[in-house]
């Protein structure tokens, strides 16, 4: 297995399927004795929750709850 110029690596099917490495899992890779470890993130320290953890509270509208999902379903 080679690594692309863009530091990217396939991870084999067989290994995606047995721990649940679905499209989107956020992992992180940790240096342990000098081998690197590959696991999946869980809980709430993916970037995403971070990012919601941020602006959660910040955003004042006027349009109730309804109005808002007519808006976003069109």
């Amino acid at each position: 297995m080679q690594i692309t110029s863009k530091g990217q690596v396939t991870i084999p099917q067989n290994i995606r399927e047995k721990f649940g490495f679905l499209p989107h899992t956020e992992v992180e890779f940790i240096e342990e004795n000098g081998n690197i470890i590959m696991r999946k993130v869980t809980g709430g320290s993916t970037r995403v929750s971070q990012f919601l953890d941020q602006i959660r509270g910040r955003y004042k509208s006027t349009l109730s709850t309804d109005e808002i999902m007519k808006l976003t379903r069109g």
